[in-house]
């Protein structure tokens, strides 16, 4: 998975995560269309040890992907109702962690 930390001043950090064959894609659905860019996303290969460590210490978290958004749910972060679906991909923001 990419990660990337957001350090934004006066609110904390928001942690972006996506399944690393995501990333440079645009997804599609009739509602939206999400770009996973590495400028938001990082480029920066972590492993779920790391995602966790970071998700737990962080105020905000934006992930999509089925890989990460099962992670978050494993760990009790989110329920699987918090996800929507573009396409077949997952897609949660966390506030307030």
């Amino acid at each position: 998975m990419y990660l990337k930390i957001h350090n934004i001043p006066g609110q904390g950090e928001v942690v972006a995560v996506c399944d690393r064959e995501l990333l440079n894609t645009t997804l599609t659905c009739p509602a939206c269309d999400i770009i996973v860019d590495p400028g938001f996303y990082g480029n920066t290969l972590v492993d779920e040890a790391a995602v966790l460590a970071a998700l737990t210490s962080a105020a905000n978290a934006n992930l999509i992907g089925k890989r990460v958004c099962e992670l978050a749910i494993a760990a009790g972060l989110i329920d699987k109702q918090c996800c929507i679906m573009i396409g077949d991909i997952p897609h949660t923001q966390i506030y307030g962690l």
